[in-house]
């Protein structure tokens, strides 16, 4: 753990950078704390007027102030679902779905799915499409989760924007089955401003995805059958 020390008539100052991170201490009790991955700089520290300054403030003012608090943010995850009854049996609906290339069809915000040919259980997504007013654009690499046929579909990114999820398909009779798609993602930046409406927004397009889906799958059904 490296030390460096400032000292002044009746103060000694200590700056201790660990792994824990970066204090700064005063006759030996601490006066401030910053996290490690806080942008907290040497540079910041200042002898002017022989005064000893931290940023902006000089030690006769941090005594009559509470220490300073270093803010982060911190990026929230969200949980979207949507489901739909599709005239199609599970096994129907579960081989469409595998078709991992084909999901731009009925979800048009997902711009291309590349599935990997010498590791087909990876694939490369890129998401492009406009949230309110805004024209974003992510991508991915996501691996696709030993899935149990004919119920469940399951992946999670392993690079990119960070995201999971499941497919899952439950019977309803003979020629029917329930269809419910479920997705886990780490709200970006730049849509932290709205993230208390995307949730709503996204579980919106995953409905009408499905809906598409429905009628995806029954063609699908039929090219099967002939």
């Amino acid at each position: 753990m490296a030390t460096t020390c400032i000292s002044r008539p009746s103060t000694m100052i200590q700056l201790r950078r660990s792994k824990k991170g970066t204090c700064a201490l005063r006759n030996n009790h601490i006066c401030n704390y910053a996290p490690a991955n806080a942008l907290y700089s040497l540079a910041q520290i200042a002898v002017k007027s022989n005064k000893l300054c931290l940023g902006n403030w000089s030690s006769s003012q941090s005594r009559s102030r509470k220490p300073m608090r270093y803010k982060f943010p911190v990026m929230e995850w969200q949980d979207c679902s949507a489901e739909i009854d599709v005239d199609v049996p599970c096994s129907v609906a579960y081989q469409c779905y595998s078709d991992r290339e084909t999901i731009p069809q009925w979800m048009p915000f997902i711009s291309s799915v590349t599935v990997l040919k010498d590791k087909p259980d990876l694939s490369r997504w890129s998401l492009k499409y406009t949230v309110f007013e805004r024209d974003v654009e992510f991508s991915w690499l996501a691996r696709n989760l030993k899935p149990i046929p004919n119920q469940k579909i399951h992946w999670r990114s392993l690079e990119g924007l960070p995201n999971r999820g499941a497919v899952r398909f439950y019977p309803k009779g003979a020629s029917s089955c329930r269809v419910e798609l479920t997705v886990s993602y780490e709200v970006p930046e730049v849509l932290a401003p709205v993230a208390s409406a995307l949730k709503p927004f996204l579980e919106g397009l995953l409905l009408n995805g499905l809906k598409r889906f429905a009628a995806v799958a029954k063609d699908y059904d039929k090219e099967v059958k002939h």
